[in-house]
């Protein structure tokens, strides 16, 4: 029993290196078709300058889940830059972020999908840069909020007996636990309006999130000082649509529904990428 478990454990490490090795390279192609991050933001027609649109992806998902919204705003001229985000923790992502906002040139338009919510939420707080957020099926903590918080606030969520949890030690010999969708439930979790080709793609190359993200409470909560949009999925088996309607509206966001799959960025990339687009136009 001990090596059966053991052989598991190694499976799923080899799992984490090689989505991590994916998600690095199709962060950084992201980045160098947006132009690279030092970019000049691109001319509007109307005479105003086009924002940088920063995509954060969520957990079990990578940044090339925002292939089709990428290709929808390149070809209506908008820089864009699909981050990688770490999944370890909303505050120390948030620093990450951050980062990568302070080597842009010009205004940025956040965009997180589920988890990235609770990261686009810390990292725009008190950034004259950052001019609107737009959240895609995802959280919008207020202060002392977890994500396993807002998810349990209102029943629905399936998630919990679809992960496969894998225990893992730091470098310091701490204790912690990654988090994954187990391949054959993935589908229907996760990406049910997706088609089955690439829904099984994207369960070989998630992105594990640590289970002490989810339980990280939120310090700030930039949606309470920037305008917001949210993207709003009825067909969402990881957050229910009753804890999204109640986080848009204490946000005061423009609302967006779609009957879709918490993978709504791959299942609707024209709706998605269309309200980032209004995010963008609003604010200029």
């Amino acid at each position: 029993m001990g090596d059966i478990i053991g052989q598991g454990y190694l499976r799923r490490v080899n799992r984490a290196v090689t989505a991590l090795a994916a998600s690095a390279v199709v962060g950084t192609l992201a980045v160098a078709c947006a132009g690279g991050t030092s970019s000049n933001a691109a001319p509007a027609q109307d005479g105003g300058v086009k924002p940088t649109v920063i995509l954060e992806h969520g957990a079990f998902a990578d940044a090339s889940s925002w292939s089709g919204v990428i290709d929808r705003l390149r070809k209506d001229n908008y820089p864009v830059i699909a981050a990688a985000d770490p999944l370890r923790g909303p505050a120390g992502d948030a620093t990450t972020l951050r980062a990568l906002i302070n080597r842009v040139n010009g205004p940025v338009i956040l965009v997180g999908h589920s988890y990235g919510g609770s990261v686009i939420s810390a990292a725009g707080a008190g950034s004259p840069q950052v001019k609107a957020l737009v959240y895609v099926a995802a959280f919008l903590p207020a202060p002392g909020e977890t994500a396993l918080g807002l998810t349990n606030k209102y029943p629905g969520s399936t998630l919990p007996a679809a992960l496969d949890p894998a225990p893992f030690t730091n470098v310091d010999g701490s204790a912690g636990t990654d988090l994954y969708i187990k391949p054959d439930k993935f589908r229907d979790q996760f990406a049910a309006d997706v088609p089955a080709d690439t829904a099984a793609l994207m369960a070989v190359t998630q992105r594990p999130v640590a289970q002490s993200a989810l339980e990280e409470k939120a310090t700030v909560a930039a949606w309470s000082e920037k305008p917001s949009w949210d993207v709003i999925t009825t067909q969402d088996k990881n957050i229910p649509v009753a804890a999204q309607r109640f986080m848009a509206q204490r946000a005061h966001s423009h609302v967006t529904e779609v009957a879709a799959s918490h993978s709504v960025a791959v299942s609707h990339p024209d709706t998605v990428a269309d309200v980032i687009e209004q995010a963008a136009k609003a604010t200029r």
